[in-house]
């Protein structure tokens, strides 16, 4: 797989994150974003506190722009956005999206979880 990225600047930094969003991920949140019907959303990646490892993440689509905010463009128009507290912990992680019998939904490969759950929806 080859991760496509091309920097654009957020609003208020202008800086970017370290997050990487595979083709097949992005292909997904491109026919995600088609089924809104909406060209004002980008898909924003956080860290928050929770979960039964302490940290989860949050993937969803914000129409938002907050300060601090750091955002990548991974082409035709799908911008990944990570709120300045969670670049920390996300970046080098690679964002990928699984479509099998066992599982279908987006899955977060993060070399700064020390550790996570079973359920992997949360991680320390």
């Amino acid at each position: 797989m080859t991760d496509t990225a091309v920097q654009t600047d957020a609003p208020s930094t202008g800086a970017a994150h370290g997050v990487a969003l595979t083709d097949v991920a992005a292909t997904k949140v491109r026919s995600l974003l088609a089924q809104e019907g909406r060209d004002d959303l980008r898909l924003r990646v956080a860290v928050q506190p929770g979960g039964c490892s302490g940290l989860i993440y949050q993937l969803y689509f914000d129409e938002r722009s907050l300060e601090g905010d750091a955002s990548v463009e991974f082409g035709d128009g799908v911008e990944v956005v990570v709120d300045k507290m969670s670049i920390p912990y996300l970046d080098g992680a690679t964002i990928d999206f699984e479509d099998t019998i066992q599982k279908q939904g987006f899955t977060i490969d993060n070399p700064n979880a020390a550790g996570s759950c079973a359920c992997g929806d949360s991680f320390h």
